[in-house]
C-alpha cells in the first residue's frame, strides 16, 4: 500500500505508457463548455472533442483488469454520447446513475431546469470483479412511518449526496484560493467517490483518476486503503493536491460517513476500521 501516485501529464501520454494496470477508474473530464481550464481546450469541436474521449475509454480499458469498472460522469445532455464513446471501446453497460443535485434549479427559456448528472457505470466484460451491495440508513421521507432496521439498497437514483458547485453552499469541502474563489470549476464530493471506490472495489486495489483535478479521488483512496494514480495537466492543480493530501482536512475526512452505511454486510471488509485510525484530521 502506498500513497496517492500524481503524475503531471496529459493523460492521453500516460495512459499510451504506463504498465500499470488499474480496477477502477472515475473519469470526470472538462464537459467542453468553454470554461478556462488553463492547460486544457475546452471549446473543442464537438467531433473532436468526442474523438478524444473515445480515444481516453479505450485506452483505460487496455490498462484496466478484467472485470474492473469504469464510472464516466457527464452533463445529461451528453449521454448518447458517453454510452457509445464507452461501448466502442469495449466497455459493457451496468448501470446509468443519476446524481439527483439537492439545489433549486432555475428553468431555461425553453426547457426544465437541470437538475442531475449522468454517471455511467460500466465494466470490462459482462460482470464485475467486485460488486459490493452497499446499504444506507436513508433518512425517512414525510410520508413514510417505519423506520427500515437494516437500512436500504444504494440504487442508480443518487438522491442523497449534495453538490459542491451550488454557490454558496459548496461550503468547507470545496477547494479554494486565498481569494476565497473556487479553484476548480468542477468539484465531486468525497462522498460521491466514497459510493463508487466502497461500490466497485476491494482494500489493495489501484485507482485512477486521468483528469484528477484537485485530487478528490486520491484523498478517499487513501482513507477507504486503496492505491490510486491521479493524472492532472495542470502544475498549478498538483501544487493543490500535494497540499490538500498532507494537509488531511477534516472536511475531508470520510469516516464521518461510516455510519451512513452500518448495514452493509462486509463492511469491515471494504472499509477496515484500521484505515479510519490512520486517518488523522488537524485540530
Amino acid at each position: 500500500m502506498h500513497d496517492p501516485l500524481l503524475i503531471e501529464n496529459d493523460c492521453e501520454i500516460y495512459l499510451e505508457n504506463t504498465l500499470e494496470t488499474f480496477d477502477l477508474t472515475f473519469l470526470d473530464p472538462p464537459f467542453n463548455q468553454g470554461k478556462d481550464y488553463k492547460n486544457t481546450d475546452d471549446n473543442l469541436k464537438p467531433s473532436e472533442y468526442w474523438d478524444w474521449m473515445k480515444r481516453i475509454c479505450k485506452l483505460v480499458y487496455d490498462k484496466t483488469s478484467e472485470g474492473g469498472a469504469i464510472y464516466f460522469m457527464q452533463r445529461e445532455k451528453n449521454i448518447r454520447q458517453v454510452i457509445e464513446a464507452l461501448d466502442k471501446s469495449g466497455w459493457t453497460f451496468q448501470n446509468l446513475i443519476i446524481w439527483k443535485k439537492k439545489s433549486s434549479a432555475v428553468p431555461g427559456r425553453y426547457r426544465y431546469g437541470k437538475h442531475y448528472q449522468v454517471i455511467a457505470f460500466f465494466t470490462k466484460g459482462k460482470k464485475p470483479r467486485i460488486f459490493n451491495r452497499l446499504r444506507i440508513d436513508l433518512p425517512l421521507l414525510a410520508n413514510q412511518k417505519l423506520k427500515r432496521e437494516k437500512g436500504v439498497y444504494v440504487t442508480d437514483v443518487w438522491d442523497d449526496i449534495r453538490e459542491l458547485t451550488s454557490g454558496y453552499f459548496a461550503g468547507d469541502e470545496a477547494i479554494r484560493l486565498e481569494s476565497g474563489e473556487r479553484a476548480h470549476k468542477q468539484q465531486t464530493p468525497i462522498k460521491v467517490l466514497a459510493r463508487m471506490i466502497l461500490s466497485s472495489s476491494n482494500v489493495g486495489d489501484m485507482i485512477l483518476d486521468p483528469f484528477a483535478g484537485t485530487g478528490t479521488t486520491l484523498v478517499v483512496s487513501k482513507q477507504l486503503q486503496r492505491n490510486s494514480v491521479g493524472v492532472e495537466i495542470n502544475p498549478n492543480n498538483i501544487d493543490l493536491m500535494q497540499k490538500r493530501i498532507s494537509e488531511n482536512r477534516q472536511s475531508d475526512n470520510v469516516s464521518k460517513s461510516r455510519n451512513y452505511y452500518r448495514f452493509t454486510d462486509n463492511l469491515d471488509e471494504i472499509w477496515p476500521d484500521v484505515g479510519l485510525r490512520r486517518y488523522i484530521p488537524i485540530v
